[in-house]
């Protein structure tokens, strides 16, 4: 099954010709979006079932749209955010617009809230200015109505001449109200114009004196009230201003629009005079009633003295009017008495935008004292809380707003340089960035020659400047590359040619078993060695060492190879037939006619041999080129083996019974210096005698416990002496890797093994 899933995904992405998902959240995605669209076909079915697919597909679209984020995310990152402009311009806008929008984010709503908090101070300020003249006049009335008591006890009514015809204390005031009472009662006030009622008693809480804002019969009142004693009686004077749209438009003026939200709840209603059992009348029907008793109440009474008459109109015959003891209720009063006054201009300019805000207001309720949190809804703009700031000196204010305008003006310059500089960078880091990878592309090509034209001194560009150095010796490397792989070629072929020079098997004489194995250190090996085969019963031995190692020891190996071959053709006798050659002391007739050539008549003398050699290399050669060789003529008849050592490590015969014999006769080194001679050595083998040549890397190798030495040669060859001699060979050489381990190899091996039968 997840097979076939699978499949079913790279066949929908190989015909929209994208890449098949290959994670697990692509792969949920892609099976999620399937799902929804599934669902989409099942919500077009009647009935429930097209309702459990809609509701289904909602989830369904949910988690796809969960799922679709961190995608939308990763496809930005690689795709649109891949090229460095396009990163270095998200890093400044990060970096730099960032922190200025943040800013001015910050400096616009600190803005804003000063403005609003100016605003509601100032509409605060100018109710408290009033207020405070309320109450300055209400004590000016109270002491004028305690001295005309004092002077005319009897008297009726009290005259207050401030409300004379040509008195200006309630001139812009709207529906000022002005109460007297002595004891609690009410007392009549005379004025030349008559006043609007004001209040009938006086609540048990209040005591001597009191200002602020009240709440009462569903309005606000800006309240002052003091207490004055006549003899015995106590004489209480109270003046109200309500806050009506009248007076709002007075204290609202230059500032915009004043709201007064007293906040009433249907918990405080008793405080505004609606309390149920002062309710005397209800109109309308009772299932439509604001303000409903129970239906099978009976009619109510007439309305008490002090009570509310509540009249609800019927809302099927389109009257929907509330009425208050006769008065309609307005739009206002319905909803918590909220009243506004002032207007808001028109912005002067853009920015002139409507500040808009709220402060509380404490005030009190007048029919039981308590504290209750009303607000103040302010709308302004900052040109008109800018005049009132500035309304003593308009000249500072034009002032600074000249300096501001040059402030904003001058960090406009400069960012709008900074933009510049940014960009400018932008540039020089994408551009700069654009041609590195012009040129790795160019070098990907194969184009070594490619340079990136550098014109600056930063460190983009010593950037560039090690990409070009880089280039440059990439292409020398390269070079020497090809020549090294030229050389290695001609190693190679030196290789080949140099395995030409050593015997290519192994050589079995009547009554002698040779085998021989060399190991260059390197490609091509200075060691040396060679079967020279005379007759069925005779053959020369040859081995040698080249001083130093590699190419140049290969070729005085070559060398050295080709003389001694050289000396051994020198020594044969041609045979032509039909010549006076053919009666020759060196031929001699054998058994059935057949003719043996004694070819090895100079090799005889193994001495007289490495003489002429000597002289050779040391004429045909370097002074500091030398090599050190072992000759031996071998005959089988006597199982005689004649020899001659020029500085190589004596060979070792080792015996039937374990003894060891060392063929050290001979003499210097070959080639080192000239005139000199070789002493000879002569030995008889045995039955079962091995002969052992070798050259110093198979002794001389070392690790932590010395060198490998003759005494483990000896041993090994002498513990596996009934092998073959290739197996012994091969067993010499796995003991010699043993004891030199990881190193590498640090001399040419070479070892000739000889056993007699």
């Amino acid at each position: 099954m997840p097979g076939l899933l699978r499949k079913f995904e790279s066949g929908v992405y190989r015909r929209l010709g994208r890449v098949p998902p290959q994670t697990k959240l692509h792969r949920t995605a892609f099976w999620l979006l399937i799902s929804y669209l599934l669902l989409g076909v099942g919500r077009l079915l009647p009935g429930n079932w097209g309702h459990s697919f809609s509701d289904m597909s909602v989830l369904v679209l949910w988690a796809l749209i969960v799922c679709s984020i961190p995608l939308f995310w990763r496809w930005v990152m690689r795709r649109v955010l891949w090229k460095v402009s396009h990163r270095l311009v998200v890093t400044y806008l990060l970096m730099g617009l960032a922190p200025i929008v943040l800013f001015g984010t910050l400096a616009l709503v600190a803005t804003y809230t000063f403005s609003g908090q100016f605003a509601t101070f100032a509409a605060t300020s100018e109710i408290n200015r009033e207020l405070a003249h309320i109450t300055a006049e209400n004590r000016a009335f109270s002491v004028h109505v305690a001295r005309e008591l004092e002077a005319h006890p009897e008297t009726k009514a009290v005259t207050l001449p401030e409300f004379d015809d040509d008195s200006a204390f309630d001139r812009g005031r709207v529906g000022l109200e002005v109460a007297a009472f002595e004891d609690g009662k009410p007392l009549a006030l005379a004025t030349a114009r008559p006043l609007p009622p004001g209040l009938t008693s006086i609540p048990p809480w209040f005591k001597d004196h009191f200002r602020g804002l009240v709440l009462g019969h569903g309005r606000v009142f800006l309240r002052a009230a003091d207490t004055q004693t006549v003899g015995s009686h106590q004489i209480v004077l109270v003046t109200s201003l309500p806050l009506e749209k009248g007076n709002l438009d007075q204290i609202a003026s230059g500032l915009g629009t004043v709201t007064i939200v007293p906040g009433m709840n249907s918990e405080e209603e008793n405080d505004r005079g609606l309390e149920p059992n002062l309710v005397t009348h209800v109109e309308g029907d009772a299932k439509n009633r604001a303000v409903a008793p129970h239906a099978d109440l009976p009619p109510p009474a007439p309305p008490a003295p002090g009570g509310v008459h509540m009249a609800l109109g019927r809302p099927d015959s389109g009257n929907s009017e509330i009425r208050v003891n006769g008065k309609p209720l307005g739009d206002e009063e319905r909803h918590g008495g909220a009243v506004t006054g002032g207007t808001l201009p028109e912005p002067t300019h853009f920015f002139d935008v409507t500040v808009s805000f709220v402060a509380p207001m404490q005030a009190i309720i007048w029919s039981s004292g308590k504290e209750h949190e009303s607000f103040i809804h302010v709308n302004s703009r900052p040109s008109l809380l800018y005049e009132r700031l500035f309304i003593t000196s308009l000249q500072v204010a034009t002032v600074i707003q000249d300096v501001l305008i040059s402030i904003a003006a001058f960090f406009g310059l400069l960012e709008l340089i900074a933009f510049v500089m940014a960009v400018r960078l932008n540039r020089t880091i994408t551009n700069s960035i654009n041609e590195l990878y012009v040129a790795t592309q160019a070098i990907d090509e194969g184009d070594l020659h490619h340079r990136i034209i550098v014109t600056r001194h930063d460190q983009l560009a010593a950037l560039s400047k090690s990409f070009n150095e880089m280039t440059a010796s990439l292409e020398e490397l390269l070079e020497e590359q090809r020549e090294k792989e030229r050389l290695q070629s001609e190693l190679e072929i030196a290789q080949q040619v140099q395995a030409n020079l050593f015997p290519r098997q192994d050589v079995t004489l009547s009554m002698l078993d040779l085998h021989g194995v060399c190991r260059p250190a390197r490609s091509v090996s200075g060691d040396y060695y060679d079967f020279l085969v005379f007759g069925p019963s005779t053959l020369g031995l040859a081995l040698g060492d080249i001083s130093g190692k590699g190419i140049s020891a290969a070729l005085l190996m070559a060398t050295l190879h080709s003389a001694v071959r050289a000396y051994q053709f020198a020594s044969e006798e041609l045979i032509t037939v039909g010549t006076d050659a053919m009666l020759s002391p060196s031929f001699q007739m054998v058994k059935s006619g057949v003719q043996e050539i004694n070819c090895g008549e100079m090799f005889e003398s193994p001495g007289r041999v490495l003489a002429l050699l000597n002289r050779h290399l040391y004429r045909s050669t370097q002074p500091e080129k030398y090599a050190t060789l072992f000759l031996a003529h071998y005959e089988g008849k006597g199982s005689r083996l004649t020899y001659s050592n020029g500085g190589q490590l004596p060979p070792l015969v080792l015996r039937g019974d374990r003894s060891v014999t060392r063929l050290d006769r001979g003499g210097t080194v070959v080639g080192l210096m000239d005139g000199m001679s070789y002493d000879e050595g002569t030995i008889h083998l045995t039955s079962g005698d091995i002969v052992i040549a070798y050259s110093d890397g198979v002794t001389e190798p070392e690790n932590e416990f010395g060198d490998f030495g003759e005494e483990r040669l000896l041993e090994v060859v002498s513990r596996n002496r009934h092998l073959p001699l290739s197996a012994i060979s091969d067993l010499v050489m796995q003991a010699l890797r043993s004891w030199i381990g990881t190193q590498e190899q640090p001399d040419d091996i070479t070892l000739v093994l000889a056993r007699q039968r």
